[in-house]
C-alpha cells in the first residue's frame, strides 16, 4: 500500500495568523464563559457516564468558537467536542473544545480552559498535522500560543519543558476517564507507579496538564482516554517546548495513551507503562 503524501504544510506568514485567530477564538470564548457563569452551574446532558457533563455554556462557547472562526476563514473545516465535523475545502480543520474541564467549572474550581488549533492534512487525528494552537485558562486568563516550528508561548513569553530527572524525582501529570471499568484500570497503574515517582497530579484538564509541562510545572505527563480536542492544541504547545509527544508501542499519541516529557525520562515512562498494559482496561 502507498504512504499518504504529507500534507503541505503553510508558510511562516500563515501560520502566524493561524496561531493569532486561535489566541483571538479561545480568548474571546474564554470571555463568555468567565464573565456568563451563573452562580449555580446546571448539567444540560450526560456523555460517556451520568459524571461525564456538558453544560448550557459548553453549547454557546462552541457556537461562538465556530462564528469566530467561520467570519476570518469561511472555507475552513470545524471539528469541535460539541458539534462534531463540519468539513471544508481549504485543507485546515480547527479542532476546539469550549471547555476543557468541564467537571472543573462545574465545580467552581479554576482549572479549565478554551482549547483551539488548526490541522492539516485529512480531518482525522491519525491523518492531521497539527500547525497552530491557543489554550486559554479561563480563571486566570493566561494563554499558551504555539506555530509548528516557531515555539511555545504563555502570554508572549517563551516556554520549555523542565530539564529530564529521573523517575523517582519527576512530577506527573495524569487524568482519569469517567466510567468505572476505565477507572479501574487506571488505579491500577497509578498504584504502580506512586512508590516509583516524585508525587502524581490530577489537574482535571488535559489541555492545562500538558500546558503546565511545557512550563516547566510538570516533569511528565500520561493519560489515556484523551479526545482529539482535548490534545490538538496543548500537544502542539507542549511539543513546541521541547517535549516528546507520544503514544504506546509506537503509536502516535491519541485515546489509547498519550505521554509527554523530555525525551530520555519520556522513554522510561512509556517503558513502564506497556509493562503495566496502561493502554487497556484491565484492572
Amino acid at each position: 500500500m502507498t504512504a499518504p503524501t504529507p500534507p503541505v504544510l503553510p508558510d511562516a506568514a500563515t501560520l502566524a495568523d493561524l496561531r493569532a485567530l486561535a489566541e483571538r477564538a479561545a480568548r474571546a470564548a474564554g470571555a463568555l464563559v468567565r464573565d456568563g457563569r451563573p452562580r449555580q452551574v446546571d448539567v444540560s446532558a450526560t456523555k460517556t457516564s451520568p459524571v461525564d457533563v456538558v453544560t448550557a455554556m459548553d453549547l454557546a462557547a462552541e457556537e461562538l468558537l465556530r462564528r469566530t472562526i467561520a467570519a476570518h476563514r469561511p472555507d475552513d473545516g470545524i471539528l469541535g467536542e460539541e458539534g462534531g465535523l463540519v468539513p471544508g475545502t481549504s485543507g485546515v480543520t480547527w479542532v476546539v473544545d469550549p471547555i476543557d474541564g468541564t467537571v472543573n467549572y462545574l465545580y467552581g474550581i479554576p482549572a479549565y480552559a478554551v482549547s483551539v488549533a488548526a490541522v492539516v492534512g485529512p480531518p482525522t487525528p491519525d491523518e492531521w498535522t497539527v500547525v497552530a494552537g491557543a489554550v486559554h485558562a479561563v480563571a486566570d486568563g493566561r494563554t499558551y500560543t504555539a506555530a509548528r516550528g516557531a515555539g511555545a508561548l504563555l502570554d508572549g513569553v517563551p516556554l520549555q519543558v523542565n530539564a529530564p530527572a529521573a523517575l523517582a524525582q519527576s512530577l506527573v501529570g495524569t487524568g482519569f476517564g469517567y466510567t468505572a471499568d476505565r477507572r479501574r484500570g487506571q488505579a491500577r497503574v497509578v498504584a504502580a507507579l506512586l512508590p516509583q515517582v516524585r508525587d502524581i497530579r490530577r489537574i482535571g484538564s488535559a489541555a492545562l496538564d500538558l500546558c503546565t509541562l511545557a512550563g516547566g510545572g510538570l516533569d511528565l505527563y500520561y493519560e489515556r482516554g484523551l479526545q482529539p480536542w482535548d490534545l490538538a492544541a496543548a500537544s502542539l504547545v507542549a511539543s513546541e517546548a521541547g517535549a516528546l509527544v507520544v503514544g504506546l508501542r509506537g503509536a502516535r499519541p491519541g485515546e489509547a495513551m498519550t505521554v509527554a516529557g523530555p525525551e530520555p525520562t519520556v522513554g522510561e515512562l512509556v517503558r513502564f507503562l506497556e509493562e503495566q498494559r496502561a493502554d487497556t482496561d484491565e484492572a
